[in-house]
């Protein structure tokens, strides 16, 4: 989106030189409601699963009787229902798009925002090209107009300044046409056709035609006039145009206080100006941009401030409205009244915030059904939001951390033994999620092992909770640190939790249990959000974990988040959120990367593991390592994709051996450029060596020893585990000290990279980040730390020179390491 509006303002450049009009031919598409149309009428095409509207002529009697047919309503819910929730949004077939002057002018109130407008322009111009009946209200023609005349009166200024000064010999004197305010209306006059021909050329370059519709306070007071205008914008959508409305500012009276009478709202300002079109035009979603993110309780800078989500009627009296924005003629209160009135006549409203960079998505974002701005809705939400979910895992992790260790240690255990005491409900729950899977058939081989739940995986999972339960008395305030500071001070680091963390995983049921109980025994909230196709398994096993946290009443401290849209509201929710952790796919893991906004993100792209053979190898040692790296779990991040063979070995029996045991596990070979240009009848060359397969599938390649294998492991690796099976302890350890990933194994299967296997009980996951944890994440990469300092009415004045105090800064031996010496 960046470059092609790069490109249109390129574009933009070769029409406006210092804010005014370039003199060449422009033709704006002016329609009245008395041109004639032939034969023309509305058919749609199907086209890639989408409707594309395509037309053809009628006679002027049928336009005759769509201007007649359209029966005003103001009073009554023209649209019906307004579509209730945000996941709705997208079936919006019309919507109206209010621009307000703080979103399309500059900051300097003379201008627009070029680079504002043309991201709008391409948003809107998307959801044109998908169907939807796009219409604009926009400001911006006054502070258009203003750049244009102080540009007339800047190209005059020396004739004015040679007129003042004739004049001040004369003892006459001149108006300061440098300081005087310009006249709104004025400005407007000379704006409009500007804004207009600016929409012209931005829409133009997406083959988007556009119509400017004005329109003034009496244009609604006329019924005709009324009618002849919801007419006009029918059959400019009918035509595929898209209509940009503006109040006419050149000519219309001044403001006046609103007359709601009956239910018919005032025009003053676009606000209202929006909202009368859309609801009298039908429209199913009426966008309100502004410059402030939503609606909130108080004035977005006071400190009990907060947004407001979801709007409800009859919560306006809980709301405190500050002054209007730094321009236009409406305050927030204005577009409150607007999009209420528009509510109660059937149309969806959003207000959201359309100049803060970042939100140049804000329309498509609304549109897709992403938490974007304040949302107006009558249909009262019965669940939790993922704001309240994000605070109370806040409060609970608190109330979790607060407890002793032998507390959290028992509710651990407990949850071990639910897992094995409710295991033919967890099997039941899991099997409704495998039947729907295999019925709808999009799931892999690897991913239907990745669900599946087994007896056997059960008891594995207790075994590895009661393993983080007995392992979990010293994770928290356990001194790392003592320093003495001086003389009566005393300072300590200490582990503490990290607070709250999101841990998103994909396919695997038994991941819930296992991140359950990593944050209850480092004290953190936690937010879980596992993949759909596991709804079944993890909504019980979850019900366990708050079974077992309910024993001394925690419960708030684990919760499970129910859609994948909540995952990009809880991405912004930085000062509630501190770690996000997502477990899966290397798709995954690098969508939550981009759509996270300043939470960091602990985890792994990809599991592209290496295990290489060296020529000092025992064979059957060899083939038992790369059998078990492959087959074990195919699936596995800490599976081997590639195998790396001493080139000595090619085509002796060892390297048979090998490929053999791999082809009698029905093991799919591809081989490397190296190896097919060694084999003249080999397997097919496989396509990168960046690959990771996921199943019954690798990559053979050669090299010419260790240095080579480690060339080859830190270009196309990932940095997850790799493996060296050797005899030639010198050789081991140089590939154990130069290989930069965060596992290395001598002499081992690859899949002993896991959290179990390395006696942590279980993992959150695999990090080949460099920052704060590496491999398989424990609970020690849950812990953070604090220093605590405990003093004596200390003030660092003390310590300044000649002062009575001075620094020691000794390090103080640990408790455990004092009685450790002692006891010897």
């Amino acid at each position: 989106m960046a470059a092609r509006s790069l490109y249109q303002l390129n574009s933009v450049k070769s029409v406006l030189r210092q804010g005014q009009l370039v003199n060449s031919a422009h033709v704006r598409l002016n329609y009245t409601l008395s041109r004639s149309y032939t034969n023309r009428t509305n058919v749609t095409a199907v086209c890639s699963g989408s409707a594309i509207p395509r037309w053809r002529y009628t006679s002027l009697r049928d336009f005759n009787d769509l201007k007649g047919a359209y029966t005003h309503a103001p009073y009554s819910r023209l649209n019906g229902k307004a579509l209730p929730y945000r996941s709705e949004l997208k079936h919006a077939k019309r919507i109206v798009v209010k621009l307000g002057s703080a979103v399309i002018t500059r900051d300097d109130e003379c201008g627009l925002a070029l680079g504002r407008l043309a991201s709008i322009v391409e948003q809107v111009s998307e959801l044109h090209s998908e169907g939807h009946e796009m219409l604009i209200v926009t400001s911006g023609a006054v502070a258009f107009g203003k750049q244009r005349l102080r540009h007339e009166i800047a190209m005059s200024q020396s004739m004015r300044q040679s007129m003042r000064d004739a004049r001040a010999r004369n003892g006459n004197t001149m108006k300061n046409w440098e300081n005087e305010e310009m006249v709104k209306e004025a400005c407007a006059a000379a704006g409009q056709g500007g804004l207009m021909a600016l929409y012209d050329l931005l829409f133009g370059l997406r083959g988007i035609n556009t119509a400017q519709v004005l329109v003034t306070k009496p244009d609604f007071y006329n019924d005709d006039n009324r009618r002849n205008l919801q007419a006009t914008i029918s059959e400019l959508l009918r035509m595929n145009i898209v209509p940009i409305l503006n109040a006419n500012d050149a000519v219309a009276p001044p403001p006046e206080p609103d007359k709601d009478l009956l239910g018919v709202i005032s025009v003053k300002d676009n606000d209202s100006l929006a909202a009368r079109l859309a609801a009298e035009g039908q429209a199913q979603l009426l966008v309100i941009l502004s410059d402030v993110d939503g609606i909130y309780t108080a004035p977005p800078g006071e400190d009990t401030s907060k947004l407001i989500d979801t709007y409800y009627p009859g919560i306006q009296s809980t709301i405190k409205f500050g002054g209007k924005s730094r321009v236009g003629m409406g305050g927030m209160e204005s577009k409150v009244r607007a999009a209420q009135w528009a509510l109660e006549r059937g149309t969806a409203v959003v207000i959201a915030n359309g100049c803060r960079q970042g939100s140049g998505q804000a329309i498509l974002d609304i549109v897709s059904g992403r938490k974007t701005g304040t949302f107006f809705t009558e249909a009262k939400v019965s669940t939790v939001t993922v704001e309240t979910q994000a605070e109370n895992a806040r409060n609970g992790g608190r109330a979790l951390a607060a407890l002793s260790a032998e507390q959290r240690a028992i509710i651990i255990t407990h949850l071990a033994n639910l897992l094995e005491e409710r295991k033919s409900a967890i099997l039941s729950a899991n099997q409704k999620d495998m039947d729907v899977a295999r019925q709808q058939g999009n799931l892999s081989g690897p991913m239907l092992s990745r669900l599946a739940l087994s007896a056997g995986k059960l008891t594995n999972l207790a075994d590895g909770l009661r393993q983080i339960a007995d392992s979990s008395h010293q994770n928290l305030d356990r001194v790392l640190k003592r320093i003495q500071v001086a003389d009566g001070m005393e300072l300590q680091q200490l582990t503490v939790p990290i607070g709250v963390l999101m841990v998103i995983f994909e396919s695997r049921p038994d991941c819930l249990p296992q991140v359950a109980a990593l944050a209850i025994a480092s004290g953190n909230g936690l937010l879980l959000k596992g993949g759909k196709e596991a709804a079944h398994s993890n909504e019980y096993l979850h019900s366990l974990v708050q079974e077992a946290l309910d024993i001394y009443g925690v419960k708030d401290a684990v919760s499970l988040v129910s859609t994948r849209e909540a995952i990009y509201d809880l991405l912004k929710l930085e000062h509630l959120i501190d770690l996000v952790i997502p477990r899966g796919s290397s798709d995954l893991v690098r969508m939550i990367q981009l759509a996270s906004k300043g939470i960091p993100v602990l985890g792994h792209s990809e599991g592209i593991c290496h295990v290489y053979v060296d020529k000092d190898c025992d064979p059957e040692m060899a083939a038992k390592i790369v059998l078990d790296s492959k087959c074990d779990y195919p699936a596995a991040c800490n599976a081997m994709e590639t195998l790396l063979v001493h080139r000595s070995l090619l085509k002796t029996p060892v390297f048979d051996h090998i490929v053999d045991t791999l082809k009698q596990e029905k093991v799919s070979i591809n081989a490397g450029p190296l190896l097919a240009k060694a084999l003249r009848f080999g397997p097919k060359e496989a396509k990168s060596m960046r690959i990771e397969y996921g199943g019954l599938e690798c990559c053979v390649e050669v090299v010419d020893g260790v240095e080579d294998a480690i060339g080859h492991i830190h270009k196309f690796g990932s940095s997850h585990t790799d493996v060296i099976v050797t005899n030639n302890e010198e050789t081991a350890e140089k590939f154990l000290q130069s290989v930069d990933s965060a596992c290395v194994f001598h002499n081992a299967s690859s899949r002993f990279a896991d959290g179990y296997r390395f006696g942590l009980g279980a993992e959150v996951g695999i990090s080949t980040a460099r920052i704060h944890s590496r491999g398989p994440v424990g609970v020690e990469g849950l812990l953070t730390t604090k220093w605590v300092l405990r003093g004596d009415g200390n003030s660092v004045g003390d310590f300044a020179e000649g002062g009575p105090n001075s620094f020691i800064h000794k390090y103080l031996p640990l408790v455990e390491d004092a009685e450790e010496s002692g006891s010897e």
